[in-house]
């Protein structure tokens, strides 16, 4: 039963990355069509900036889609708000140790390879992962 769910979890996973690698085919294409199409009418640099120009355009309509219902609602009164992210990981971790130990390898290896790279920024995500939340709107 592990291998059957092992290996339908495989597939969807190549299935996913399929469908990935078809998407980026088809946006380098049409980034290039947009470019020949310009090249022409308004030389190679400013053709260039156009199609830089619309895929960007594009990624923030699609960011605005994506998370335009993600925002957090304001817990009502007498609720509690929900829990940071410092205490699902915590959750997730006495749910499940082994992954979670898997996890917190790889982060460390990442943060190795980092810190070995340019410790600057490993100072700069380690700030930013400890500084307090801000405070609420009025």
């Amino acid at each position: 039963m592990g291998r059957d769910i092992f290996s339908k979890l495989a597939g969807m996973l190549a299935a996913i990355a399929a469908i990935a690698a078809a998407a980026a085919v088809c946006v380098v294409a049409v980034a290039f069509a947009i470019y020949a199409a310009l090249r022409d009418l308004i030389g190679p640099a400013w053709a260039a900036a156009a199609v830089a120009g619309i895929v960007a355009l594009l990624a923030v309509i699609v960011a605005l889609l994506a998370f335009r219902k993600a925002a957090p609602k304001a817990p009502r009164r007498g609720e509690e708000p929900p829990p940071s992210l410092i205490a699902k990981a915590f959750d997730f971790g006495r749910e499940r140790p082994v992954v979670a130990a898997g996890i917190a390898t790889a982060g460390l290896a990442a943060a190795v390879t980092v810190a070995l790279k340019n410790p600057k920024v490993l100072t700069a995500i380690i700030a930013g992962f400890l500084a307090p939340p801000p405070p609420p709107r009025r």
